[in-house]
């Protein structure tokens, strides 16, 4: 048997008018001006029933009613200003709609969560030394490029391990679009051997770091699949030769990300570039003593760009006197 085709849906009945209302307004638009024992004479209907629907024809705001008798409105004028709020009615269900697939990405990782705790694949390797933790992170980034990398390094020992020995390969895979790393450290590392150059090349070479006071643990988000986890929150991985966990789940990844963000939040770039450097002389200069005109001298600049450096270095840090500025330089460790 074959399927009947379907009849075309009423135009009208999409704006809210059913058949019946689309006839009395209509018996309104040619009477122009009528009361409504009038309209039920001419549509031959019940006066209540009449009286319903105009109604309905005055909340819709296609007739109005003035004094018992209903005046028609322009069918451009009334029809298109139904039409308008049809339009944002709708636009709003395409944007509670876009907001919900939005979200479907999250339930699936909870799905996935759950599916994982149910069924054991809940995946945690203990690793162990320097070496196999920064070369991991090459390795994941080859094998899935560019591997998106929020890292944090809490202690000067660890800090410089990485710069004395594995910073060149992660500079490298940043080179070549391998890896983004983003990177929170402690303000107080940026004093040790090779830090500078190092933070530098990797900058240079598209990775993003930023400076707290302090650093609450070491811990890495790779991607959006695997992260890594100290032996002892908050201690330091130099002292536990480097213990750590590598855990592949979306609820751990997604839960170090959120505190890394957090804490990238609070950070502050690094003291040099966009000419930080100049301001931090001035700073440093002031610091021992030295007058505008005795810093423009050693520094080989005029006055006037010793004050502007002053000034710059005041907005940058936010400081309202140079004292205050001062202060605010030495804790994020411009004046090292």
């Amino acid at each position: 048997m074959r399927n009947e085709p379907r009849a075309a849906s009423d135009p009208y009945e999409t704006l809210g008018l059913d058949p019946a209302q689309r006839a009395l307004y209509s018996t309104v638009l040619r009477l122009h001006r009528a009361t409504r024992t009038d309209l039920a004479q001419a549509i031959d209907g019940p006066v209540e029933k009449v009286t319903r629907q105009l109604d309905d024809l005055v909340k819709l705001g296609v007739v109005d009613e003035r004094s018992g008798e209903y005046l028609a409105r322009h069918p451009a004028a009334a029809l298109g200003r139904v039409i308008a709020e049809r339009l944002e009615r709708l636009a709003e269900e395409s944007r509670m709609i876009d907001s919900a697939l939005a979200s479907i990405r999250g339930l699936i990782h909870d799905y996935d969560a759950g599916r994982d705790y149910q069924s054991g694949p809940f995946t945690v390797e203990m690793l162990n030394g320097a070496d196999v933790l920064f070369e991991s992170v090459v390795g994941m980034a080859v094998q899935s490029p560019p591997l998106e990398l929020h890292t944090a390094i809490p202690d000067e020992r660890t800090m410089s391990d990485f710069a004395r020995k594995f910073a060149d390969p992660w500079i490298d895979a940043q080179q070549r679009n391998l890896l983004a790393v983003h990177l929170v450290l402690p303000v107080s590392t940026l004093a040790l051997p090779g830090v500078r150059d190092l933070l530098t090349r990797l900058v240079e070479a598209g990775g993003n770091v930023r400076t707290l006071d302090r650093v609450p643990s070491w811990f890495m988000a790779a991607g959006a699949d695997v992260a890594g986890l100290p032996a002892l929150w908050g201690g330091n991985l130099p002292d536990h030769a480097y213990h750590f966990y590598l855990v592949r789940t979306p609820i751990v990844v997604g839960t170090l990300r959120a505190l890394f963000s957090e804490l990238w939040g609070r950070a502050t770039p690094l003291p040099w570039g966009r000419g930080i450097d100049g301001m931090a002389q001035v700073l440093r200069l002031a610091a021992q003593g030295m007058c505008d005109e005795s810093i423009a001298r050693q520094l080989g600049i005029s006055v006037r760009t010793v004050r502007a450096r002053f000034a710059g270095a005041m907005a940058e840090l936010g400081a309202q006197s140079r004292f205050q500025a001062g202060v605010e330089a030495a804790r994020r460790g411009w004046l090292r």
